[in-house]
């Protein structure tokens, strides 16, 4: 995540200097400013009042005396709210499918590629299906993404039953004893009672055809949507059983709150973030790591 640090939270480092700078003990003043700061960033104003909150009893309780202690502080509470243990880490069982959802335009199919990557270089066979027979050219661009990573993709013609892909990429994976089964879906279909009951219809494929599979349904948002990833992530969430995000174009662009935010209120761990564009710009994510890269020079 290093090398990409300095995009994380834009401006929010040196905004966080320039209020520290001028008071040699933090006081309300300085949480009030923060409050500000952090509300720019795309930290959502429930998460922000939870963080100054804790920040104004530490002040009265631990009498925090200068910007290091200060700054300290304010990175073990949004650490500590991003960070969800061992639903942070993506099952290692094998055999594993991975569900993946999302609206269009998210970065879905890149991020496809990017896992299917990030598992053949383990030396994990990885096989695709392109189940996402609702948008045109889906399969086809997956399809690309498999002969250049040398991943088979099971697919069907536009307009197929996506549960009937899933079978018969189900089989082809058991057949051949794949190791990661990474599926692609619809990223919106006309309704949210048509997305529920298709995303019901291929999780029942997949608990009948591979009982024994370690299962992960992950939700890809792309950061430089700010809010609007909390809404989509409320709407999948209410008709999908997540187990985790993936979120995308993380670079100079986004602000970077919102991964505090889709953490703390939704309760839902980010479990790579994408930093670029090439295969290896998709990392895991470290809490600990991310909250340091706020008071990282801009």
């Amino acid at each position: 995540m290093a090398e990409k640090k300095t995009g994380f939270f834009g401006k929010l480092a040196q905004r966080l200097e320039d209020i520290i700078t001028f008071r040699t003990t933090p006081d309300e003043t300085t949480v009030d400013d923060l409050e500000e700061i952090l509300i720019a960033s795309d930290i959502g104003m429930d998460t922000t009042l939870q963080i100054t909150d804790e920040l104004r009893a530490r002040i009265r309780a631990e009498y925090l005396n200068d910007g290091r202690e200060f700054k300290n502080s304010l990175r073990e509470i949004i650490t500590k709210m991003m960070d969800k243990g061992d639903r942070l880490k993506l099952s290692d069982q094998t055999p594993l499918i991975i569900l993946c959802i999302g609206v269009n335009g998210v970065g879905k199919t890149t991020s496809i590629a990017k896992l299917a990557y990030r598992f053949r270089s383990q030396g994990r066979s990885v096989l695709l299906i392109a189940a996402d027979t609702f948008r045109a050219a889906a399969a086809e661009q997956l399809s690309v993404w498999g002969e250049r990573l040398g991943v088979p993709v099971i697919k069907h013609g536009e307009g197929a039953d996506p549960s009937a892909v899933i079978f018969d990429g189900l089989a082809a994976a058991k057949s051949r004893g794949t190791d990661v089964i990474i599926c692609d879906t619809a990223g919106r279909l006309h309704n949210k009672t048509n997305l529920m009951n298709e995303l019901a219809k291929m999780n029942k494929v997949i608990s009948r055809e591979y009982p024994d599979a370690a299962r992960e349904t992950l939700l890809i948002l792309d950061a430089t949507t700010g809010k609007n990833a909390i809404s989509q992530a409320t709407e999948f969430g209410s008709v999908a059983d997540l187990t985790g995000i993936i979120l995308t174009k993380l670079d100079g662009t986004a602000k970077g709150g919102i991964v505090v935010t889709l953490s703390n209120e939704l309760d839902l761990p980010v479990k790579f973030i994408g930093v670029g564009e090439g295969m290896e710009d998709l990392k895991v994510f470290d809490p600990e790591e991310f909250a340091g890269s706020i008071f990282e020079e801009q």
